[in-house]
């Protein structure tokens, strides 16, 4: 991965200016054939047909890669979370189908936490946000999402303070017990799940999406976080795919984005 893009500043929607972050490039193989992108699966105990649905795909996709665009976990408290059952079943799923296929990974809202030790034990390559991949002549920009929704202030405010390094190292400094019960209340309360999500009304703001496509000079997007999957153009010559989230406990939801020589495709994940 190479750093890209220069440094820029535009006005936001408050007025004030706002600098691109830094982009990372990374360049698809040429033998590869397809490459899956999946997102916001949330997965957790209470969820397991999801948990069982997301593995079978891992296993069985006939895609060379998967990319994970955030909110794989429904709550990641930190790598040494990695040794607990049900953690540990799903660090064993990555890395089985890391021995088989290029894994990739981007933090999401709900799992900004994993970290170098997560990702070496279980083989999958790190995503900064936002990456540019390019694959078969074809430039896609690719994001969580969540640091586009800019119309949600209080979030934007309280992700800016979670994601310093001086808040997370504090955080992780707690017992992993506490930082546990910190889990539990997310799940628990809507109040606090709603700190780590944002506004659900809340979308990307389209001017900023655009303004970093155009930046690294591409025309489509693909980002989760928002639940709302579907493509639609952002504006003339601009496009993007928002991803799916997953829910086969209480939902019937669950959906892989493939991109090809071909394009784009939405199909139903591999069966068990």
């Amino acid at each position: 991965m190479i750093p890209g893009g220069a440094p820029s500043a535009a006005p936001a929607s408050d007025g004030a200016f706002r600098a691109l972050p830094a982009f990372f490039e990374f360049a698809a193989p040429r033998e590869w054939k397809a490459i899956d992108f999946i997102s916001d699966l949330h997965l957790c105990e209470a969820l397991p047909r999801t948990f069982d649905a997301w593995a079978a795909h891992l296993r069985r996709t006939p895609a060379d890669a998967v990319f994970i665009l955030g909110d794989l976990f429904e709550v990641w408290v930190g790598d040494d979370a990695r040794t607990l059952p049900f953690e540990r079943q799903c660090m064993d799923v990555l890395a089985e189908a890391a021995s088989h296929r290029s894994l990739a990974f981007m933090v999401g809202n709900r799992d900004f936490l994993l970290g170098a030790a997560m990702l070496r034990d279980t083989g999958m390559m790190g995503l900064p946000d936002p990456t540019m991949l390019g694959a078969w002549g074809q430039h896609v920009l690719l994001s969580h999402g969540d640091e586009l929704c800019l119309d949600d202030r209080p979030y934007q405010a309280f992700r800016a303070e979670v994601r310093s390094a001086a808040w997370q190292r504090q955080f992780l400094a707690r017992p992993l017990s506490e930082r546990l019960a910190v889990a539990a209340e997310i799940r628990r309360e809507s109040t606090a799940r709603r700190r780590f999500d944002g506004d659900s009304s809340a979308d990307v703001d389209a001017a900023e999406a655009v303004r970093w496509m155009h930046a690294m000079g591409a025309a489509e997007l693909v980002h989760g976080h928002t639940h709302r999957p579907g493509s639609n153009a952002l504006a003339p010559g601009f496009k993007r795919h928002v991803l799916s989230d997953w829910d086969l406990d209480q939902g019937q939801r669950a959906e892989v984005l493939r991109l090809t020589r071909d394009g784009f495709q939405r199909v139903a994940p591999a069966a068990p």
